[in-house]
């Protein structure tokens, strides 16, 4: 009989709405299972020598698109790594998002909760805007929310630290290794 060690997914990619908690649950998650970390957003941020909002702004959202592209790509080998990436990436149907050994777990979070979350870093989510943040959030969230359904695995935000957050990741990541079907909370 299988155990969830013999078939635990080589990356476990975090998608959702910018403000559900990817980076900080990543970070947490991966600590936990002892899993390597990579913000993509970072990691587009360290090629391109800019900040993400300085991309949008000098260079525009089609070279920030084409620099995630690349940076899925570069670590689509790497193995045991948790993957916090951009609030968009899920939605992009020019990037191969169901690899081989990866699972998806989209962390979901109202509109509302995410503006509050994101109150203080406004300023670096070029897509929100910052006069009507709950607005441009759920009309994201509207264009997005098909894709994000696509992920094997959802956990909820509401309500939940990001350790309780990082529980529920586990327990859908467990069901879904076992059995394929992740329980959707």
């Amino acid at each position: 009989m299988k155990t969830v060690d013999d078939i635990w997914p080589s990356r476990i990619f975090l998608v959702g709405l910018s403000g559900s908690g990817k980076s900080t649950v990543g970070r947490e998650l991966a600590d936990r299972i002892g899993y390597g970390f990579v913000d993509l957003d970072g990691e587009i941020e360290t090629v391109a020598g800019q900040s993400v909002p300085e991309i949008f702004r000098t260079r525009g959202e089609s070279v920030f698109r084409r620099l995630e592209a690349e940076a899925t790509e570069a670590i689509r080998s790497r193995r045991h790594l948790v993957v916090a990436t951009g609030g968009g990436w899920m939605a992009r149907s020019d990037i191969d998002r169901a690899t081989p050994g990866s699972v998806r777990v989209w962390l979901r979070v109202r509109p509302e909760t995410a503006a509050r979350r994101l109150a203080l870093r406004m300023a670096t989510r070029p897509l929100v805007d910052p006069d009507a943040p709950e607005d441009s959030l759920a009309r994201t969230l509207a264009a997005r929310r098909a894709a994000y359904a696509d992920a094997e695995c959802e956990v909820d935000t509401e309500d939940r630290s990001p350790t309780e957050v990082v529980e529920e990741a586990l327990k859908q990541l467990r069901g879904y290794c076992l059995t394929g079907n992740a329980r959707k909370d």
